[in-house]
């Protein structure tokens, strides 16, 4: 009787060693968990990112407003008849 008891408490250590740390344990489930939060919120950072380009692209490629702002802020041009001042303080 002490045999098969002993023998079933190995069994049942044998399992739970599998379930806790063998391959597809519980560990892995977690640390998947973990990456696949760690993904979501990236993937949601690069996808909020590719509608700020697209709807800056769709302006540029429409709107001559933007491509002036932009002339002006970066490139310091001006329309004719304008006067550029300079503050510098």
């Amino acid at each position: 009787m002490k045999a098969i008891i002993a023998a079933l408490a190995v069994l049942f250590v044998l399992l739970q060693y599998k379930l806790w740390f063998g391959e597809g344990s519980m560990m892995e489930v977690w640390q998947l968990d973990r990456a696949i939060v760690a993904q979501s919120a990236e993937n949601m950072q690069l996808r909020e990112r590719n509608q700020a380009l697209a709807a800056e692209v769709a302006d540029l490629k429409e709107g001559v407003d933007a491509i002036e702002e932009r002339a002006r802020r970066e490139l310091g041009m001006i329309k004719k008849g304008e006067t550029f001042y300079q503050v510098v303080e």
